[in-house]
């Protein structure tokens, strides 16, 4: 959040300091040639298909709760028309 609040800032008109580089700090990740080494050693390797398996999970714990909801919310309607129906 802190970072959208920077950038947003240095992209003001308004001149807050004599910063010639306020358009090429856009970037999160600040030292790029540590973190290229220490993809290339191994450190914190990424595994790729347990990552996208996990995304699969969620997405079908999403729609399975989606049209748990949706169940649920008709459910409560037909038995409050049922209940109404009846007194």
């Amino acid at each position: 959040m802190s970072y959208r609040w920077r950038h947003l800032l240095n992209q003001l008109p308004i001149a807050f300091g004599m910063r010639s580089d306020r358009r090429l700090r856009t970037a999160r990740v600040k030292h790029a040639q540590f973190a290229c080494y220490l993809e290339e050693t191994g450190f914190r390797t990424h595994n790729v298909d347990r990552y996208e398996r996990s995304l699969r999970r969620r997405r079908i714990a999403k729609g399975l709760l989606v049209w748990a909801s949706a169940f649920a919310a008709a459910w409560i309607v037909l038995e409050s028309a049922r209940a109404v129906m009846l007194f």
